[in-house]
C-alpha cells in the first residue's frame, strides 16, 4: 500500500486496503469515487414538474 502506514489515520487506511498495486489495466490506485444519485418518482408528471421546477 504505503511506504508508511504508520503515519497515516485510520480513515486513509481504510481507503487504501487492497489497493497496494495499481491495476494492470488502467494503472489506478484508488477506486474513483463517483457523485451520483437517484431519484424515485409518483408518476411522469411527478418527474415532470420536478425537473421543469414547478414542484418544489
Amino acid at each position: 500500500m504505503m511506504a508508511d502506514n504508520k503515519n497515516y489515520r485510520f480513515e486513509t487506511l481504510q481507503l487504501h486496503v487492497g489497493q497496494e498495486q495499481a491495476d494492470p489495466v488502467t494503472d489506478s490506485r484508488a477506486v474513483p469515487i463517483y457523485q451520483t444519485t437517484s431519484y424515485v418518482f409518483h408518476n411522469f408528471d411527478h418527474a415532470e414538474a420536478r425537473f421543469g421546477l414547478a414542484d418544489p
